[in-house]
């Protein structure tokens, strides 16, 4: 399983609310003995997250994350705001299946491959040699970068991944919306331009608009204790697709 996180509407606060869920989904991953890699990370230059891709594998990881796909939009007063004020920002969540090798077949022609050096936040360079690696999949634009391994072949290897499941996720909403099911798009694959739940920090307080419930936990929720969240999040969406 792959998640991609990206900081949206917000400037700097964006990005810290991305960096806050990656820290939140870590936490959670650690809970579960899952393992985790980060295939790429671009932070911003107050320590937040423009966006990261990683990839977590272990026990039921995909059927407890499936649903955190969408919009999280965080109300909270920034670090940065002087007078206390609360500002709304957001960050979009795509979490992506790995398909099985035989079910995308990637040819070297369709291919548009590029290496670079890996960058750090604020244009420090963290590897001088070029092992990032760009990969542009020519008849749907898709692209994938890799950069936080330290071969350019073993990034080459995740970004290949990482635009197989992208091309896989493509492919299944199609098919979804030709069989006519985009209400069970939306829930399976959780549209990213869709508000999905509210972090309300002042009230300590998350709500789930899919399912209309709040958690008044949210201190606890960004430590990582999502389990109770999760569970009632994928039973009540169960509900709605009988």
């Amino acid at each position: 399983m792959i998640i991609e996180i990206r900081a949206g509407t917000g400037g700097d606060e964006a990005g810290l609310f991305a960096s806050d869920l990656f820290r939140m989904y870590s936490k959670y991953a650690v809970s579960q003995n899952w393992r985790q890699k980060t295939l790429h990370v671009n932070q911003n230059v107050v320590g937040g997250i423009k966006e990261i891709i990683f990839e977590l594998a272990g026990e039921d990881a995909f059927d407890k994350m499936k649903y955190e796909g969408g919009v999280h939009r965080v109300q909270r007063i920034p670090q940065t705001e002087k007078k206390g004020r609360v500002h709304t920002s957001t960050a979009t969540v795509a979490v992506l299946t790995k398909p099985e090798t035989q079910e995308i077949i990637l040819k070297p022609e369709d291919l548009e491959i590029t290496v670079c050096c890996a960058g750090g936040p604020g244009g420090q360079y963290t590897n001088k040699r070029e092992t990032a690696v760009k990969i542009v999949h020519k008849a749907t634009g898709l692209t994938a970068t890799c950069q936080t391994a330290k071969s350019q072949g073993q990034n080459k290897e995740s970004a290949l991944e990482l635009l197989k499941a992208r091309l896989a996720e493509k492919k299944e909403m199609e098919q979804l919306k030709e069989a006519g099911d985009e209400r069970n798009a939306q829930i399976k694959w959780a549209k990213r331009s869709e508000k999905t739940r509210t972090y309300n920090f002042p009230q300590n307080r998350l709500t789930d608009h899919r399912i209309k419930k709040s958690w008044h936990n949210l201190d606890q929720i960004m430590e990582g204790n999502l389990e109770v969240m999760l569970k009632k999040l994928s039973a009540e969406t169960k509900n709605i697709n009988q």
